[in-house]
């Protein structure tokens, strides 16, 4: 077996009276690529600074080679100290410098090299360690979440930079797709201890399932154990008295076994608050065009929502995908065109930026200061009762947010969400800092919420187990829907390419120009649904007739949802079909008939919506 470069034994760390890690191990083998993961909290972080040496055990062993260099990336870099990134880079370099390499690795990832750290944002100065540690070419790369922040280009970039160094890499991430492109073997940090498995990430999750249902079966075992023995001390012949001294003994050690064992921690618990369904149509926007002084965010876009799309917006950072959102949304105005929102909507954000207040309490954040309940489903519920639900313990209601984890302050956010009634919610960057288990959970409540969903993220795994449509940029402010996730856009991409160039080889052959040709690359996504091209509505002065439904039409549009609803409770009765076929045939028909005049009269009503705003536009207009 070849000889560590970096080798972790029987680590032992303590907070409290439970230790965080206990006898955890962790061998680093020259070019092995390791994913470390386990939950939010179980000491993954902790365990990759010891391993850097930026913190001490309380006890175990520690080897590291001597002539072995390493570079360790926090998830919260210090780049105090100095003035600006070459001076940052230059300080992190053991050798004569590969002038060449680094400033590949400065352009890719968005610096100039004369950037002030002091300016910097949070996710800046961690690309700025990310450059800082590569440009090194250490013998062993520790990165506790390298791809927070980072856009798909760049994450897809930084792949193919790791798989082409012949660094050693240990590596924390929840992204899926990005530990099964990079790694080779997975250890798991589970209560404190650590097991490894030398697989792809992608055999893991079994593997873990496994393990933790053999354990489940071991305890019980363990327990039923000590049952028998109590059972055979409290009846046992007394005269067999050292038989019994020896036997009591071995139930202490049982007994000590089964007191020691910490069992898996609960998983959250994610339900978002009930409120009353939305229309058919969400969300409509035509002709829209924004722009910050010569940068173009978005130019001529149309885009239609219907109740229950999940859409995935995407692109490199700095091209406007919250910019975007915030215009879909009216966080933000258009400089041209319209967009209106439907009938009956209720919207809930989480914002990328994550902006707390970090003196302010759990329980206030929860809350909003207003006493120590909330109103979940019409009911009000305790604040502590509730954070339980997200994993948060009684005792931490009154600690101020700056001491919680990042991964913590990413579920308190969501449980802040997810108490607010909405049909749409609007989600910008919503894994960062999660942990699986819990980004498990939300991309189950994603798929089962009966609203609409509207998401900004840069994790391709995320986006094929969310999303019904992909949102893309093409450049110079334009955006293209495509069906499906992540995989079938880059799909699409890929047979649209293929296309454009049979297309060219035959024009090539035919010595002629292809109009089909030149408009595939103009437009390489093939799905685009909207409303490019329709003309603009008149405007002309609202009749007393279209006033008096513009009124009325909500009243319908509520009548029509209540009996909607009553028929679809009557249809789930399952003994209908058998008993009264004729009824359930009857019912069917009615149900269709009530959906579609609903969604005409929710189209009317946007209609002279719309006709009554650009009315009083115009009115206004001198």
């Amino acid at each position: 077996m070849a000889v560590p470069l970096l080798r972790l034994d029987r680590i032992f760390l303590t907070f409290g009276t439970t230790p965080l890690l206990n006898q955890a191990c962790l061998s680093v083998e020259q070019g092995v690529r390791i994913a470390l993961v386990g939950r939010n909290g179980c000491g993954k972080s902790t365990l990759l600074k010891i391993a850097a040496g930026m913190s001490e055990p309380s006890g175990g062993e520690i080897f590291r080679h001597p002539r072995v260099t390493l570079r360790y990336v926090s998830q919260n870099p210090d780049c105090s100290g100095f003035e600006d990134i070459h001076a940052f880079v230059e300080d992190g370099l053991d050798d004569i410098p590969d002038v060449q390499w680094i400033n590949t690795l400065r352009t890719s990832l968005g610096f100039s090299g004369t950037e002030k750290l002091a300016t910097l944002s949070g996710g800046e100065k961690r690309r700025a360690s990310l450059l800082r540690a590569l440009a090194a070419k250490p013998d062993i790369l520790l990165l506790d979440e390298p791809t927070n922040h980072l856009d798909l280009p760049t994450i897809e970039w930084l792949e193919g930079i790791l798989s082409s160094l012949p660094s050693a890499i240990v590596v924390i991430s929840h992204d899926r797709r990005f530990l099964e492109n990079v790694t080779h073997s997975t250890v798991w940090l589970d209560r404190g201890i650590t097991k490894r498995l030398e697989k792809r990430f992608s055999e893991f999750e079994n593997w873990r399932d496994k393990a933790l249902e053999e354990e489940a079966l071991e305890q019980h075992k363990l327990g039923r154990q000590i049952a028998r023995e109590e059972q055979w001390l409290r009846y046992g012949v007394t005269a067999r008295r050292k038989r019994n001294v020896r036997r009591l003994g071995e139930l202490k050690k049982l007994r000590q076994m089964h007191k020691i064992y910490r069992g898996q921690p609960g998983t959250a618990l994610l339900t978002a608050s009930k409120t009353s369904r939305s229309g058919q149509l969400v969300l409509e926007a035509k002709r829209i065009s924004k722009s910050y002084g010569e940068r173009v965010i978005v130019k001529d876009f149309s885009l239609r929502i219907q109740r229950g799309d999940r859409i995935g917006l995407v692109g490199p950072n700095g091209i406007g995908k919250t910019t975007l959102l915030s215009t879909l949304i009216g966080q933000e105005a258009v400089d041209s065109g319209t967009v209106r929102h439907g009938y009956n909507l209720s919207m809930a954000l989480l914002d990328q930026q994550r902006i707390l207040n970090e003196e302010e309490t759990l329980a206030h954040y929860l809350t909003g200061g207003r006493g120590e309940t909330l109103l979940i489903n019409g009911q009000e519920r305790h604040v502590v009762s509730y954070m339980k639900d997200f994993l948060f313990l009684p005792e931490q209601a009154r600690t101020p947010l700056k001491e919680f984890s990042g991964g913590e302050r990413a579920r308190l956010m969501l449980a802040r969400l997810l108490s607010r009634p909405a049909n749409f919610l609007i989600l910008d960057e919503p894994t960062n800092d999660l942990d699986m288990e819990t980004l498990d959970l939300l991309q189950e409540f994603i798929a089962d919420f009966a609203g609409t969903v509207l998401l900004v993220s840069h994790d391709r795994d995320f986006l094929d187990r969310t999303v019904t449509h992909m949102l893309a940029p093409q450049g110079d402010g334009h955006w293209i829907l495509y069906a499906g996730g992540y995989s079938d856009m880059m799909a699409q991409n890929k047979q649209a390419a293929l296309l454009v160039r049979k297309d060219k080889e035959l024009s090539q052959r035919k010595g002629l120009s292809n109009p089909r040709a030149q408009e595939n690359a103009k437009h390489p996504s093939p799905v685009n649904r909207g409303f490019m091209g329709r003309e603009k509505i008149k405007l002309r002065k609202m009749s007393y007739k279209q006033v008096y439904a513009l009124e009325k039409l909500p009243e319908q549009i509520t009548a029509l949802q209540d009996e909607i609803k009553k028929i679809e409770q009557e249809l789930l009765d399952p003994a209908l079909y058998c008993n009264d076929k004729e009824r359930f045939m009857r019912l069917s028909t009615a149900l269709e008939e009530k959906k579609s005049i609903c969604a005409q009269k929710e189209e009317e009503w946007l209609e002279l919506a719309l006709l009554r705003e650009e009315y009083e536009k115009e009115i206004r207009s001198p």
